[in-house]
């Protein structure tokens, strides 16, 4: 089915844009992706109908009767075919240059339109309305012969275009008699042929991209869908620091009235972590090798060790949330969130994922930099953190806010990081590290067999003190913790499918948290039951399922976080990593290999 989070993401790794289903811009921030958004329809509500809405920036050909879609293969350029009732047509092809040159990624803060003619006298209407400050106020302009300029609060922007000018500022149809070039971008002079360099610069952007997806190891079967997964985490990377975002937007609620609608442009830890995981499996090192980069200055500046669930792009540790008064919200479901409070919670898993990630660094030799003993002692203070904490109660990693338990998942990360700590140790021949942090994963393995498992009911619980089901105990099979044969975990799991399974889709918890009972469901924990099924043995259920799910996505091949179990809306944060990561682990997982084909 259609829906209204039928969006397509374009970027280039320092800003994106979402477009609708019309080819509007409706979603886009700048100068990077926690930034102010320059287009906020998508938040606009129902002051989005009104004539003079603003926050989007719309090519519409007069007349349209249809709008057809599709990526650029193997990239994130995408081509919009608008056609009326009397054949005339034209293409619209928007990206975000990135290439490289100089010996450098250039990535520019700006978004490059082309309109090509296809058939016929096609007019068309230009209307670009940015917004400032999250929908304060209009935005006043300059303008020349060939440019006009957007005077934001922070930034000026320049929409250079080989179009008529005055038309566009003036909003007046005009007909298409030749391909049409825009780029808004750095309040500079446009150097050059615009319509020369904007081409040069698509061919580029389009090599670029292929280029990098030829490199993915990707499985033979459902390819597509691993490709656009992987561009599109890529997408998420922040990548002048290497910081990895939750999703491009904030505020898209998990459900209607749930008032859980948070600011997802910020890097967890434990999405960064699930994200490299998904991308290594295929190979894409690049991205982490710059996360690894990004994560060793979040360890160097950590206070006693201390890490916190998330941080800025740029390493920020203060995200202070607040809201957004003068944008209705997604279909007028507010509140709309700048920041996100979480920064300040105690979520104990954190340990685990910076040394889950770190720990490739240790073995890898095609990694350009490979850690060593200095990494390994600067790993070591976040591993005597994840022991100090591993039986103390935390947040957990659904970010509960006004209650604390002792989080199995979070024990079991706290483990993770002492394990592979033996494990790092190993490698580099420092054998009574090794020996020191093996006993303290034991430590730890035995306070979970006794305080998490559950006699009566014969399955794990969510808490130490509780008997919770949790979709997350299914991670303790990816962790290694558990094995698939272990009885523990095979009834564990029976128990966390016949009570939180709903349909084809699985629910966090069903039980009440700070905002009542959850009414969608998450995506990602699909697709860890569909992992768990595999490998003990209903291989067929698995599949069947999983194609279930992806006859769930967009129409460009993306999810977000949440779906409502019945009428398979989407809801939550798009496109979320979480979701793509899962559907590159099960593809990974499920495909059969490559000496099969025929």
């Amino acid at each position: 089915m259609k829906t209204s989070l039928d969006l397509w993401p374009i970027g280039n790794c320092q800003v994106s844009a979402l477009i609708d289903t019309t080819g509007r811009f409706i979603w886009g921030c700048v100068p990077r992706v926690d930034g102010d958004p320059i287009f906020s329809a998508l938040l606009g509500g129902d002051a989005q109908t009104a004539e003079d809405c603003a926050g989007f920036w719309a090519i519409d050909l007069e007349d349209s009767i249809s709008v057809e879609q599709h990526y650029i293969r193997n990239t994130p350029i995408l081509v919009s075919r608008h056609t009326d009732g009397s054949g005339n047509a034209i293409d619209v092809i928007d990206f975000c240059p990135r290439f490289s040159r100089l010996a450098r990624v250039y990535r520019p803060v700006a978004f490059a339109r082309i309109v090509r003619p296809v058939s016929g006298n096609p007019r068309i209407r230009v209307r670009l309305r940015p917004t400032r400050d999250w929908g304060k106020g209009s935005v006043p302009t300059t303008s020349g012969s060939n440019h006009i300029r957007y005077l934001l609060d922070e930034l000026t922007v320049r929409m250079t275009t080989n179009a008529p000018a005055g038309m566009i500022e003036g909003e007046r149809i005009f007909r298409v008699e030749k391909t049409l070039h825009f780029f808004l971008g750095p309040d500079e002079p446009f150097s050059g042929s615009i319509a020369v360099t904007i081409e040069q610069m698509l061919a580029d952007t389009t090599a670029e991209w292929q280029q990098w997806t030829r490199g993915l190891a990707t499985p033979p079967e459902w390819q597509d869908v691993v490709i656009r997964s992987a561009i599109t985490l890529k997408l998420c990377q922040h990548e002048e620091s290497g910081a990895i975002v939750a999703a491009l937007t904030t505020s898209i609620p998990e459900h209607a009235g749930s008032e859980r609608n948070w600011d997802y442009r910020y890097c967890w830890i434990r999405d960064g972590y699930y994200t490299v995981q998904a991308l290594n499996r295929l190979g894409a090192l690049d991205v982490l090798e710059a996360y690894l980069s990004y994560l060793r200055n979040i360890v160097d500046g950590a206070k006693g060790g201390h890490i916190q669930p998330l941080y800025g792009v740029l390493g920020e540790t203060v995200l202070e949330e607040r809201f957004a008064p003068d944008l209705a919200g997604y279909r007028n479901i507010g509140p709309v969130r700048v920041g996100n409070q979480a920064y300040e919670q105690i979520q104990h898993d954190a340990y685990g994922q910076i040394i889950l990630s770190n720990t490739q660094a240790f073995f890898d030799q095609r990694l350009y930099r490979l850690a060593g003993v200095e990494d390994f002692r600067s790993l070591e203070r976040v591993g005597e953190r994840a022991w100090q904490f591993y039986d103390k109660p935390d947040a957990g990693l659904w970010e509960l806010r006004t209650r604390q338990s002792v989080h199995t998942y979070s024990a079991a990360m706290c483990w993770a990081a002492c394990d592979r700590l033996a494990g790092a140790a190993d490698i580099l021949k420092l054998d009574d590290r090794r020996d020191f942090w093996a006993a303290r994963a034991q430590t730890i393995r035995t306070t979970i067999e006794t305080s998490a498992w559950r006699d009566d009911t014969q399955r794990l619980s969510a808490t130490f003190s509780g008997d919770e089901l949790d979709a997350s105990l299914i991670q303790l099979l990816d962790l290694q913790f558990l094995s698939p044969e272990d009885p523990r975990f095979r009834s564990t799991l029976a128990a966390v499918e016949i009570g939180l399974r709903r349909g084809s889709t699985m629910l966090r918890y069903a039980t009440e948290d700070d905002f009542g009972l959850p009414e969608t469901a998450f995506n990602v924990c699909t697709f860890w039951l569909i992992e768990a099924l595999h490998v003990t043995g209903r291989s067929a259920d698995a599949r069947a399922l999983f194609e279930e799910m992806l006859s769930r996505r967009t129409t460009a091949g993306l999810l977000s976080e949440d779906i409502d179990p019945t009428s398979g809306e989407l809801w939550g944060n798009y496109p979320q990593t979480y979701s793509l990561v899962g559907m590159i682990n099960c593809a990974v997982l499920l495909s059969r290999p490559w000496s099969s084909i025929r």
